[in-house]
């Protein structure tokens, strides 16, 4: 299993894994954010990214304030820089460019490893890991053709209802 709270793992990826690698570390991305124990979730980490994936960043914000603050210090500057905030998950997100990815930067006031977004990615690489390949493949080609991820993994595994929620009923 991989420790997806230390990123070297990216650095013996696949290409678009390394790439991410470099941006972050040469960027000092989540050394910006370490008050905020960030962590890289979504697609890129598992390998079923397509081409305009996102690098996503969940934080675990006690101090939404401070974590504005931050957020603004460091990355107002860059390309494409929005911030906004979901009064309904009391969460803050951030988004803008780096060279050839786009960052979003989520926090709330949840322990990241608890937070749905990197739960949804460890259940995802855990089926990845036990249906294959092919499998794989099949996930890029239903987000290709529009689906969100977990909308793609409900359908290729048959479950019905709420997609998010049914994926983590799995574990």
């Amino acid at each position: 299993m991989i420790n997806f709270l230390n990123l070297s793992y990216l650095k013996a990826g696949n290409p678009k894994q390394q790439s991410a690698y470099q941006v972050l570390t040469k960027n000092s991305i989540l050394e910006k954010l370490a008050e905020f124990t960030p962590v890289l979730v979504g697609t890129i980490p598992i390998n079923i990214d397509i081409q305009n994936s996102d690098l996503d960043i969940i934080c675990d914000v006690q101090d939404k304030e401070k974590f504005k603050h931050t957020l603004l210090t460091h990355f107002q500057g860059e390309r494409g820089f929005s911030i906004s905030e979901n009064q309904a998950l009391n969460a803050l997100k951030v988004n803008f460019f780096l060279e050839d990815f786009e960052i979003e930067i989520f926090g709330q006031n949840i322990p990241a490893t608890e937070q749905n977004a990197y739960r949804h990615m460890v259940i995802e690489h855990q089926l990845l890991l036990e249906n294959g390949e092919e499998f794989r493949l099949k996930i890029i080609d239903l987000k290709k053709q529009g689906y969100k991820t977990e909308p793609a993994f409900a359908k290729l595994l048959g479950l019905s209802g709420n997609a998010y929620e049914a994926l983590l009923n799995l574990c």
